[in-house]
């Protein structure tokens, strides 16, 4: 390859660069030759100065004279703590070149949630859910970049990105197959720890996923080192001189060049004699040796460039002169002598200027060069200083913040209520990070004693969905103090709990709410705590917390009218349990009709509203599907989908509606369908973490599910997937998941394995009184293990279940165990059992089940009539399995496979 030899210093980084230069040109080849080609992901990775942002000015030129759009962004050392800044940098080009009305066009159904994270949009109310915020700026970024293509997207100094960009990054590339789009993310190895790191990681995961390793760059050869100086210098530049260039530079090309820079400016000749000069040239161009240049500008100057460093983006020569002290005449000086010392320059090209002059850094190095340089208790006043000069420009306190963070620590009250506003401002965009810092910081100041608890309550808030390990810790401290009162009081010890919960200190939680359910006088708030009390010991799945749990709650529902919310809550509370417990169907669900308005959720009762959270709907929605009250059931599932994609939930709030969805789908047979919206709830629960109950909801039904569908290897393979093994969740999971791994360990022959599993989700239901034969169905299920080697134990067991059945009176819990009773009798007397259950079953919206009993009835019955019948449910649930079975059947009796043409099979 013929070697690249840059004629100035402007593009002498590039010098030992082909390869990444070709590469960046296949790339961008690449990019422009088809539309419809998958996307492209380049990571350049390297230490400070050696190279990468000339690699990605390279790559703008490329692409530029290719015809292609080019955005850019750059993370700041500074300007880590400021929320979507870089993302905000790399869409300022396309957001800018629209009316306000295209981008309302272009971000649609998503602009409320990802518009006030790119200032496009005002927040709404609450708390804006971070990971809906994250999917609506791939859903913006995606729609843009189509518009735009040929794109390129340019990110530099990622490593220094603020991590709501970093997490959107991560999530972005991603999708690369299916957008065609460009992107190159320049960093520094190391550099960054935490959540940051992981982003980052991921980023570099997809670059090797698509075959390609992550480019790392290495330092200049002293052969390159020679030829970058002769071609700076002139050829008569001697071997020595050279030598020693590499030598003081440790080959870094960006000190390199400025070395390089500063032997030209002072005319020092480039030979053996003058080579002790390289090393007091070298330090004047780093470190203190900048500091002592830049003094020598002047103090103007110097101040000046101290006021950039603290601004550190956006940097106007009117804010830096506020923030400096001067006057515009002298900042205009100030400014043209560091841009003529190579301190100071110019906006890159494709930056979006905010305001005329905008200056920034030469380098990253300078920048932090000059910044560290600042004395510290002066750096901490001129942060101060600067977070005025932010927000009287508008920008608001969320922008301020940053310095804010940075000020004097000396009780000042006003300084606490300025974080804990930018706290909400950064809550509202969906930064609950950012907010954690602010209130963090107030906490340093500290607050008042009146006011501390309350910071402590919003930071617990702030946390909650992100660390509720610390959310325990603050909302205990904040309990603990004087001041916090009232509801806020009721509402920070029900938040404690909900952490406790999410911690898996599900006892805890409980024992906290009662502590303070004792504290408080009869009323509403005690009426909330003790609803929920019952709610979290009604989703665990151990003993009971409390004794004679139930009969207190029935006690107390029997009084509640449904008034208000938390009569309502009671009142559902008790359906649930009324339900768990195998209670008559009918009063079950006479409890839950009295917990509705007109049929509806009440005002403050809906799926987004904080007051109760979603599990009290979800026992709502639930007892409603397995009371056969599937109107209702699919009617709230839909509308907690509804309501999460729309206010941008998309973390476990979705994750669980999509379970429970897929819950509804597969009570009533449609099998493909629920099959769909289980996996999505997985897709989401693993970006909330393994472990959690959201994950357990939707792996133990997608198994489920697999399994009625016949797809037994696939169910077997998503339980080793997806971790479906004991231990089990201390929270209730529907249907039991130790009924469902036991009906697994069957189906694939480990019929020891699969009994004892059963035996045990027979204890465990035995200790929480949960008779309920459709909830916690592992009697049928063990009756059938045990027809050949136990029948007596079979009978009793088929015969409990039925009893329990007929108590709890739904069609499809008849059904049911007359469907079993019928697996263990032989001749007529199973035939008639088989025809009572199909009797039952074709009058429950349970079709896989009604379908199931047609076939199993046909078979006893030897009926064609029948076997097709059911055989046509079978298909339309999408029971693949039962579809063989039928089949099987039906070719036994010499029919022909309906449906199907001579000589076709099903698959």
């Amino acid at each position: 390859m013929t070697k690249v030899r840059p004629a100035a210093a402007a593009s002498a980084s590039l010098w030992e660069r082909e390869a990444e230069v070709a590469t960046i040109a296949e790339a961008v080849e690449t990019l422009c030759a088809d539309r419809s080609s998958s996307g492209h992901l380049l990571v350049l990775r390297g230490e400070a100065g050696f190279g990468k942002t000339a690699l990605l000015a390279e790559t703008r030129r490329i692409a530029e004279a290719r015809g292609c759009t080019v955005w850019s962004a750059r993370g700041g050392e500074t300007l880590r703590s400021v929320p979507f800044n870089v993302v905000r940098q790399l869409l300022q080009p396309a957001l800018l070149s629209l009316h306000p009305e295209e981008v309302r066009e272009y971000l649609g159904d998503w602009f409320d949630i990802a518009g006030p994270a790119l200032g496009v949009a005002e927040p709404g109310e609450g708390h804006a859910d971070p990971q809906g915020v994250c999917d609506g700026l791939v859903v913006a970024v995606t729609r843009l970049a189509r518009r735009d293509y040929p794109l390129v997207m340019l990110v530099d100094d990622a490593h220094w990105a603020d991590q709501e960009t970093l997490r959107w990054l991560a999530a972005f590339v991603e999708r690369l197959e299916e957008l065609s789009v460009l992107v190159v993310v320049a960093r520094r190895p190391g550099e960054v720890k935490g959540d940051a790191a992981h982003h980052l990681d991921a980023v570099d995961a997809v670059d090797e996923a698509a075959g390609r390793a992550v480019t790392s760059l290495s330092a200049l050869t002293p052969a390159a080192v020679a030829g970058l100086t002769r071609a700076t210098l002139g050829a008569h530049a001697d071997a020595a001189f050279c030598r020693e260039v590499w030598a003081v530079t440790d080959g870094n090309p960006y000190e390199t060049v400025e070395l390089l820079a500063k032997v030209r400016d002072s005319e020092l000749r480039p030979s053996e004699s003058s080579a002790a000069e390289l090393r007091p040239l070298n330090r004047a161009a780093r470190g203190n040796g900048l500091v002592d240049r830049l003094e020598k500008l002047g103090v103007e100057a110097t101040k000046f460039a101290m006021a950039a460093a603290i601004l550190g983006a956006d940097i106007s020569v009117a804010q830096a002169a506020r923030l400096a002290g001067l006057g515009r005449e002298e900042a205009v000086r100030c400014a043209e002598l560091l841009r003529n010392a190579r301190i100071l320059t110019e906006p890159g090209p494709g930056t979006v200027p905010l305001e005329d002059g905008d200056l920034e850094f030469v380098h990253p190095l300078i920048a932090s060069a000059v910044y560290d340089s600042i004395p510290s208790g002066m750096r901490t006043a001129m942060h101060g200083i600067a977070a005025q000069v932010v927000t009287d420009a508008g920008k608001g306190l969320a922008a301020a913040s940053r310095h804010l963070l940075q000020v004097h620590e000396e009780g000042d009250e006003e300084l606490v209520e300025q974080l804990r506003e930018a706290a909400r401002e950064h809550l509202a965009v969906g930064a609950p990070d950012g907010a954690r810092r602010c209130l963090e910081r107030a906490l340093r100041e500290p607050p008042d004693l009146d006011v501390h608890a309350y910071v402590l309550y919003e930071l617990g808030c702030a946390t909650l969905l992100t660390a509720p390990a610390k959310t325990i810790d603050h909302l205990r401290t904040a309990l603990a103090m004087p001041g916090l009162d009232g509801a806020e009081r009721v509402d920070a010890v029900y938040r404690l709990s909900q952490a406790l919960l999410h911690n898996d200190q599900l006892e805890e939680a409980v024992r906290t709410i009662e502590a303070e359910s004792a504290r408080q006088a009869p009323g509403p708030a005690r009426l909330r705590l003790q609803a929920v009390q019952f709610m979290w010991e009604g989703v665990h799945a151990g003993e009971a917390a409390s004794p004679r749990r139930s009969e207190k709650l029935a006690a107390l529902a029997e009084t509640c009218t449904g008034r208000d919310n938390a009569e309502r809550a009671l009142l559902i509370l008790r359906g649930f349990d009324a339900a768990t417990h195998g209670e008559n169907a009918e009063e079950v669900v006479e409890f839950c009709d009295r917990a509705l308005v007109n049929g509806g959720l009440a005002p403050g009762l809906g799926w987004t509203d904080q007051e109760w959270g979603m599990e009290l709907l979800m026992m709502l929605a639930g007892t409603y599907a397995y009371t056969d009250r599937l109107d209702r059931a699919d009617a709230l599932f839909n509308e907690a989908l509804r309501a999460y994609v729309s206010a941008g939930w998309s973390g476990g709030h979705l994750a669980l509606a999509h379970a429970y969805l897929g819950v509804g789908l597969r009570r009533r047979g449609r099998l493909k369908e629920a099959e769909e919206s289980l996996r999505e709830s997985l897709r989401l629960a693993e970006r909330v973490g393994r472990g959690l109950p959201v994950y357990w909801s939707a792996t133990c039904n997608l198994v489920d599910t697999l399994l009625v569908r016949g797809h037994v290897a696939e169910a077997w393979e998503t339980a080793q997937q997806y971790g479906f093994v004991p231990p089990y969740p201390s929270t209730i999971v529907l249907p039991e998941p130790r009924t469902v791994r036991g009906r697994l360990l069957l189906a694939v022959g480990r019929v020891k394995d699969g009994v004892n599993e059963l035996e045990a989700a027979e204890k465990a239901a035995t200790a929480r009184g949960h008779l309920n034969p459709v909830m916690v169905p592992w009697a049928v299920e063990l009756a059938r293990a045990l027809a050949v080697e136990d029948p007596d134990r079979a009978n009793r067991l088929a015969l409990e279940a039925r009893r329990q059945a007929e108590r709890f009176g739904t069609d499809t819990a008849i059904g049911e165990a007359l469907r079993c009773a019928a697996a263990l009798e032989t001749g007529q007397r199973a035939v008639r059992l088989a025809q009572q259950a199909v009797t039952y079953l074709e009058s429950s919206p349970c079709q896989y089940e009604h379908a199931a009993a047609r076939v199993e009835f046909g078979i006893l019955s030897r009926s064609a009539s029948e076997l097709g019948r059911g055989l046509t449910l079978a298909r339309s649930c999408g029971a693949d399995g039962l579809v063989d079975k039928a089949q099987l059947a039906l070719q036994g009796l010499g029919a022909p496979q309906v449906g199907l043409v001579p000589g076709q099979t099903r698959r």
